[in-house]
């Protein structure tokens, strides 16, 4: 009769499913902000060959109008010597030297190209502007 007790009543089962949490294994996109800022939260290890960028996140507002001075200060300096060396019409094919840099100016068929060499560690890099 107990047999009977057991088999007669009905059981209800459900079905388990995992889902994971991590985007990188299939879990919800939104998670990653959430997991990534717990990872920083206990990440409590400073690795020392890592070097320290300061963005200028922690300066002061008049460190800030110091840097933007400069900045616009060397901007038109450079355009005035750009103005002086070249004039108003522009680039003029030849060879030219802009304080420490050597400068070729030559025309070839993709555009103007500029050749700019350091002269003192001998550093070169070239651009070229297309013809529009």
């Amino acid at each position: 009769m107990l047999g009977a007790m057991f088999f007669s009543q009905s059981s209800h089962a459900q079905a388990f499913k995992y889902t994971p949490k991590n985007p990188s294994f299939g879990g919800n996109t939104f998670n990653y902000a959430w997991l990534l800022s717990s990872a920083q939260a206990q990440d409590t290890f400073k690795d020392p060959n890592a070097s320290s960028f300061d963005f200028g996140f922690n300066n002061s507002p008049l460190d800030d109008f110091n840097q933007n001075l400069n900045r616009q200060l060397l901007g038109r300096l450079s355009q005035e010597v750009f103005k002086n060396q070249f004039g108003d019409s522009g680039l003029k094919e030849g060879s030219f030297e802009l304080g420490g840099f050597q400068v070729d100016v030559t025309p070839t068929a993709e555009g103007i190209a500029i050749k700019i060499v350091d002269i003192k560690n001998g550093g070169e890099t070239q651009v070229v502007v297309p013809f529009f």
